[in-house]
């Protein structure tokens, strides 16, 4: 039977050179002479004087004894090939470079920047030098550790947010599968990383008072100001309202007015219905081909949203992006059921619509009216 037997030869300086010794010999693709040996270009120190030439030894001897496994499955399984072997043995951070320039050319710029920043947290922990057969365990759960203690790459003086971090190792995770698919990996790392959960947030969002202050108070950029009530009155993303073209809103007699709609964010195509007011908002625009809201920018809204808000006397943190959050609360507070809201925020799972229900839980609210009691001696 064939078997697979991992050895070393000793080198200068202490040192040791771990090799396969095969039996029986194979036929080296290269040369086409039958061999015993396959170096793997991994060394250990003959005797580890301190913990760290111990730590380094135990890795070394880790990897090796996984390709030793993979080889030895290979011989019994009659589909050994040295070739196949050294064509798997690539540079990790090349490979991982290449998915991220995947998402580049998918045109999503939010989900291109959020593996763009993944790929250099991961240079941080460990450089650009480690190969795919060189990737452990180890690797994985240390690079976890790394993540959750770690300094923000902008701003040394904060750490890495929790939620933050565990997006960029949900993309690491995601990496890893698609090397063992590709089978550039000896063994699925990914099967038992554990991910990094997420800190529930809370969602600000705005009180239909809030909303009428709004409405009331002037804004520098009035297309700003009618992109937000429409994000208001459909949920709509600004990525997807700045997209929105007039070939893609539709209207019939029997379902109003809907959006032909295919989200930059998910890549989700559907008919997203909207009410008459909000439609209203589009012909304010001015504008009747191609682009609904042109020649504006999200870099340029920041600072007018900003004073927009203050001069409405409104005292919170609003980005763009709470207009959908206040969406979602405002159908909630109307009965509109979390599986049917799902489907109208294109979120792919529940809990991430759930997180809404919690802001605005009508039941407690009602539960908590009950008890309102007037007592004349208080």
């Amino acid at each position: 039977m064939a078997n697979v037997t991992l050895r070393s030869k000793k080198l200068a300086k202490g040192k040791l050179s771990l090799y396969l010794d095969f039996y029986p010999a194979i036929i080296h693709p290269k040369t086409g002479k039958p061999t015993r040996r396959e170096f793997l270009k991994l060394k250990i120190f003959e005797n580890p004087k301190n913990e760290i030439e111990r730590e380094h030894n135990s890795t070394q001897i880790q990897l090796a004894e996984q390709i030793r496994a993979k080889r030895l499955m290979d011989l019994r399984n009659k589909e050994y090939g040295l070739k196949e072997h050294m064509d798997l043995d690539i540079n990790f951070y090349n490979f991982f470079a290449s998915i991220v320039e995947e998402y580049y050319n998918k045109g999503s710029k939010s989900n291109y920047h959020s593996w763009k920043s993944s790929l250099a947290y991961w240079e941080k922990y460990i450089g650009k030098s480690l190969n795919s057969k060189q990737l452990l365990p180890y690797h994985v759960e240390k690079y976890r550790e790394f993540l959750l203690a770690t300094k923000s790459l902008r701003n040394n003086e904060k750490k890495l947010t929790q939620n933050t971090a565990s997006t960029y190792y949900k993309n690491f995770i995601n990496v890893l599968k698609r090397a063992y698919k590709k089978k550039l990996l000896s063994s699925n790392l990914a099967e038992d990383a554990v991910y990094i959960k997420e800190e529930e947030t809370y969602r600000e969002y705005l009180t239909e008072e809030e909303l009428q202050m709004l409405s009331k108070a002037d804004c520098a950029l009035p297309s700003l100001k009618r992109m937000a009530f429409f994000s208001v009155m459909t949920g709509l993303r600004f990525s997807d309202i700045h997209s929105l073209q007039w070939k893609n809103v539709v209207h019939d007699r029997s379902q109003g007015y809907y959006i032909k709609l295919k989200e930059e964010k998910t890549g989700n195509i559907q008919n997203h219905f909207i009410p008459d007011n909000a439609h209203a908002l589009l012909i304010k625009e001015g504008t009747t081909e191609g682009k609904v809201f042109q020649n504006i920018k999200y870099s340029q809204i920041t600072r007018p949203l900003k004073v927009w808000v203050d001069a409405a006397g409104i005292d919170k943190k609003i980005s763009f992006h709470n207009f959908r959050h206040t969406y979602a609360t405002l159908q909630i507070s109307k009965g509109t059921s979390p599986y049917t809201l799902q489907k109208m925020l294109g979120h792919k799972h529940i809990s991430t619509t759930e997180i809404y229900a919690k802001v605005m839980d009508r039941e407690k609210i009602e539960a908590s009216k009950k008890l309102n009691l007037d007592f004349d001696g208080l």
